[in-house]
């Protein structure tokens, strides 16, 4: 490998590792202040991801996670901040599954039908976000958090019982969903669960993330309109339609989302469908630096936390807080932004003490060759 390889490598994996490094140590900085073993919570928690029930649970969440982050990473790749991806979630989740319980067709044409309406809606909520942006010029930011919050009462309006809304007891859906629009997974046995069959999905599109943004010439126009704006146009690259179709692809692959959970578990939507995935993806997105072997690495640490972390409820001889693992989550998100500013200007110190030996080598060499004249 290349010396210059090897460094990319190295910052590469730099930020995340330090982020995480600094995690742990506030965190048992926190543990230790409140009285508690700072080393007995992550025993605890990596006891957990061996047991096979929790593993499945990890995978299953973590490709929720990962879509979501995808979805992040997009925006960011355009130097967008696309925040409004829990609403464009939620949202999209809400709508496959009222036409999931509407609308039956053969399992070959129904599960397409559903993955298009979540991305649709989706792309559609994000869309509204873009078009206000290369219109009005108004921030994506605040435009995508106001959408959030207008997600939540139109999915209020639309699940009411005078709308799509079933009522289940305490509880609201939209009904459950024809069973042709379920998509089955790999069944492990009743004490052990089943993995969603759209984690091979989450897969494929880490897989066209990363050929669309490295092997075609979208991906390099996406790229260079996030590097700069004015020099892509200067290439010939409309930076308005860009930004458009980059927000609208974003939220697509938000709007699907939360469809390994529908399709392949509770098949409906109710008040008691996960909120905040949109929000949690933004930190995995981060510590994945949007490459998608890295934002797989951080939507498994993520899972993990999440899924090992009740068993502290249940400690012998004495209980930890589940919320360590929130703790650590917060700490990940706020180490990330330092390390990453960290690394950066090493890097940039690195470069330039490079350059600077280069340029006193060539100098050296002009200076032997005029000697030798």
């Amino acid at each position: 490998m290349k010396k210059f390889d090897k460094e990319r490598l190295l910052l590469a994996v730099a930020g995340p590792a330090l982020a995480l490094v600094a995690a742990i140590l506030l965190t048992s900085v926190v543990l230790v202040a409140s009285g508690k073993s700072p080393i007995e919570p992550y025993r605890l928690m990596i006891e957990q991801a061996g047991f096979s029930d929790v593993q499945v649970l990890i995978i299953n969440q973590a490709s929720m996670y990962y879509i979501a982050a995808l979805a992040v990473a997009l925006g960011f790749r355009m130097n967008l901040f696309n925040i409004g991806v829990d609403g464009q979630y939620r949202l999209g989740a809400m709508m496959t599954a009222v036409v999931g319980a509407h609308v039956a067709l053969p399992a070959a044409l129904q599960v397409p039908l559903l993955l298009l309406v979540g991305a649709l809606t989706g792309a559609m909520w994000a869309g509204i976000a873009g078009v206000l942006k290369v219109t009005r010029g108004v921030s994506e930011v605040v435009a995508t958090i106001m959408l959030n919050s207008i997600a939540t009462s139109v999915i209020g309006y639309l699940t009411l019982t005078d709308n799509w809304g079933v009522p289940l007891g305490d509880n609201v859906t939209t009904g459950v969903m024809k069973e042709s629009g379920w998509v089955p997974g790999i069944d492990l046995g009743s004490d052990v669960g089943e993995i969603y069959g759209l984690v091979f999905l989450a897969v494929a599109m880490g897989v066209g993330y990363w050929f669309v943004l490295n092997r075609t010439r979208f991906g390099f126009d996406l790229r260079a309109t996030g590097e700069s704006e004015t020099a892509a146009a200067a290439s010939g690259v409309n930076a308005k339609r860009m930004v458009l179709t980059a927000m609208l692809i974003s939220g697509a692959v938000a709007g699907i989302s939360g469809l390994p959970l529908l399709l392949g578990d509770v098949h409906t939507y109710s008040l008691s469908f996960p909120a905040g995935l949109g929000f949690t993806a933004i930190g995995i997105a981060l510590l994945g630096r949007n490459n998608p072997g890295g934002i797989a690495l951080a939507a498994l640490l993520w899972a993990f936390l999440d899924k090992a972390s009740p068993a502290l409820d249940y400690a012998v001889p004495e209980p930890y807080e589940k919320e360590i693992a929130t703790i650590m989550q917060g700490l990940i998100v706020f180490a990330v932004v330092i390390s990453y500013e960290v690394v950066r200007t090493w890097g940039l110190r690195r470069q330039q003490k490079r350059v600077g030996e280069e340029l006193a080598a060539a100098a050296a060499q002009n200076t032997k060759k005029e000697v030798a004249v």
